[in-house]
């Protein structure tokens, strides 16, 4: 009818992604000025609620929200017990209409709501979002994630024909293909040293592996943080530096582990101690790629989950190499 189709067309006024667009403008209102008598009779006049009402919504005469009063303090509260008396006011207990879809994602975890309030910069309610909307945009968040992780997008379909899907996956393998020719000149560059002490050609791999295993543990963190509000440019130094602690300890002990493998193995000191310093360093760059690169490419206007990876492997693969094959030539062959 024409108010659904009113209602309709508010929501798809806003953009996509909001709490405008994700709202339903369904939700029942009581002035501040009447009894719990007066709501009870008005309940139950209309017969049914939306679902997942578990509040009632609060505004007065113009409209504006005042607060919420839980179902159950309704019920159990004297009939002649003004509605003004029980308003339950929250530290943020509206949500803005022009707030994105993680923002609110992020408030119903902070509050554990069920439903919350919809309002615009008037502090007029217009409607309100429930926990399954929530959901949703939790499911999708995960799937773009899963899904950037391995340079794909949302729609990408594994049934879609293969031309398509050849082309789509195609640009970031190319992406991919540029970075590993980077990190093989790289190796090129030390190939007497590798043709002289070949154990060091059998270590590479380790080394440039551990490192990206850490970076890639630092930057799931990241990504998930920045696209859940939780990590931003007020909070970024302090992760910076505790994820370089975190690197250091790591590098420590399992460098030493492995140092006392390499040792058993090739029985060569100078070499385990290349290893191990290697090891260390590459952990440490590895960190800060982590943390750095999601951060530089958000702030360059990309997705952070869609591009991270490959310039992390880049990172971790160059400069494990470098730092390796660089400590070998000028221990193990000066």
């Amino acid at each position: 009818d024409r108010e659904n189709r009113e209602r309709l067309e508010q929501v798809l006024s806003y953009p996509e992604d909001t709490a405008g667009r994700l709202m339903n403008p369904d939700v029942i209102t009581v002035r501040a000025d009447v009894t719990v008598d007066v709501v009870l009779r008005y309940l139950r006049l209309r017969g049914e609620m939306p679902e997942h009402t578990d509040h009632l919504f609060v505004v007065s005469r113009r409209h504006q929200y005042l607060g919420r009063i839980s179902l159950t303090a309704l019920l159990l509260s004297e009939p002649g017990r003004p509605i003004n008396q029980m308003l339950d006011t929250d530290e943020q207990p509206a949500i803005p209409v022009t707030a994105s879809a993680a923002e609110v994602a992020s408030q119903f975890e902070d509050h554990d709501w069920i439903s919350a309030p919809v309002v615009d910069g008037n502090n007029i309610l217009l409607g309100r979002i429930t926990i399954d909307d929530v959901v949703d945009i939790i499911r999708e968040q995960a799937e773009h994630q899963a899904l950037s992780a391995a340079g794909l997008d949302e729609d990408e379909d594994m049934f879609s024909p293969v031309p398509r899907a050849a082309r789509r996956r195609m640009v970031w393998l190319g992406v991919n293909l540029a970075t590993a020719f980077l990190a093989a000149s790289v190796v090129g560059r030390f190939e007497d040293t590798i043709e002289k002490v070949v154990a060091l050609a059998v270590l590479m791999p380790i080394v440039a592996g551990m490192g990206g295993n850490a970076g890639t543990q630092v930057l799931a963190l990241m990504v998930r943080g920045l696209a859940l509000g939780q990590v931003g440019a007020s909070n970024a130094k302090v992760l910076l530096w505790k994820e370089v602690r975190v690197a250091l300890l790591n590098g420590l002990t399992l460098g030493a582990l492995l140092a006392g493998v390499v040792w058993l193995w090739f029985k060569d000191l100078p070499l385990s101690l290349v290893i191990y310093a290697a090891l260390i360093m590459n952990l440490l760059f590895a960190s800060l790629a982590g943390v750095l690169v999601p951060l530089t490419l958000r702030r360059l206007g990309f997705d952070p989950a869609l591009a991270s990876g490959i310039f992390l492997t880049t990172v971790t693969d160059v400069m494990g190499f470098f730092v390796f094959l660089g400590l070998g030539t000028l221990i193990l062959l000066h």
